[in-house]
């Protein structure tokens, strides 16, 4: 079935039951915000206002016929999808938009990064940053998570949040991070578990963590700490022995003598409160000053369903997102002090 018979279907059968085939807002999200937004940009069109709007749309399943359990056309689109969105859901023309529109509605927002390019593994089934493989119809498009935020804040703070976010510094390095993210998806779009730790190596520790200088990493089992880990363990200071854990990325910040573990989650094995005092035993062991814990996720929806089921991160510990790699994420206790931005 091609993409406009199914949106057309889709169209129908909503217009049957209620008296809109798209919600006026999506995400709590109006087209008058996305006007608003783009203005500020000097990005506002029609047609960049509706593609917009198709890319926030958590309500329509996704169009690829094998893409990732329960997922919604704004965790991937391709550019026939969200010009089928805008042409035949929202405005009720059975023919989708023109493909090369893409140049004119997504190209100028991708650009500043408000829009990241993303590609279905369709082996895999989930979907990967970047667009490894060229003119691939599984290349897709899907909004960062920085631009929904603006998008979705308050109405007196959105403004400020969109002039950090749209500063020449903040667009070149997004735009780096994603050129980053893009070159390792190439290799690893068979996803698993290696790929993540890689990805953790490659983009997080050099993002967040540079002072820190690599001791080993746990990819599988057999010889799990090899020679010439031994060695840079012995440099270190540290000893590890086979009842001790062994985590995923082990780091090491030569200055501060403090240790830094990243366990990188594709099925368990997120930073829980029995990682942290296993972890801080040996720390404590070795005579180092402390450590800093990271849980990796592979993406959103990943973090979504282990958390969701598990809840188990520990607190005063981080979490990083791979196809979201410019932010890591604090995970607060009760009692601890809120942070608050626009605060002179």
């Amino acid at each position: 079935m091609t993409v406009e018979l199914k949106v057309s279907q889709l169209r129908n059968s909503r217009l049957e039951v209620r008296d809109r085939a798209v919600s006026a807002s999506l995400q709590g999200v109006t087209k008058a915000r996305i006007r608003l937004v783009l203005r500020n940009l000097a990005r506002e069109t029609e047609d960049m206002i509706d593609a917009v709007f198709a890319l926030l749309d958590d309500e329509t399943p996704s169009l690829f016929p094998n893409s990732p359990y329960d997922a919604k056309l704004c965790d991937g689109a391709t550019t026939a999808h969200i010009g089928a969105h805008v042409s035949i859901l929202q405005r009720g023309i059975h023919t989708k938009l023109d493909r090369e529109g893409r140049d004119y509605w997504i190209k100028p927002l991708r650009e500043l990064g408000a829009i990241d390019p993303i590609y279905l593994d369709p082996k895999a089934r989930k979907f990967v940053p970047g667009h490894p493989k060229p003119k691939s119809p599984n290349s897709c498009y899907r909004l960062s998570e920085e631009f929904v935020d603006i998008l979705k804040a308050p109405k007196d703070e959105w403004a400020q949040m969109l002039s950090e976010w749209a500063s020449g510094e903040n667009v070149r390095k997004r735009a780096l991070l994603q050129a980053e993210a893009h070159e390792i998806s190439a290799s690893l779009v068979e996803g698993g578990h290696r790929d993540l730790i890689e990805s953790c190596v490659a983009i997080y520790v050099p993002t967040f963590l540079s002072e820190f200088s690599l001791l080993f990493t746990d990819y599988e089992d057999g010889e799990r700490v090899t020679p010439e880990d031994k060695e840079r363990l012995s440099t270190a200071g540290i000893e590890l022995g086979l009842g001790d854990p062994m985590p995923d990325v082990l780091l090491w910040n030569p200055d501060s003598d403090v240790l830094w573990v990243i366990e990188a989650v594709t099925s368990d094995g997120e930073v829980d409160e029995h990682k942290v005092a296993q972890v801080l035993s040996v720390v404590r062991s070795s005579g180092k000053a402390g450590c800093g814990f990271t849980t990796a996720y592979y993406s959103w929806r990943d973090a979504a369903r282990r958390q969701s089921a598990n809840t188990n991160i520990a607190p005063s510990t981080y979490v990083w997102i791979a196809n979201d790699p410019a932010k890591q994420y604090l995970v607060s206790e009760v009692d601890d002090q809120l942070r608050v931005r626009g605060l002179r």
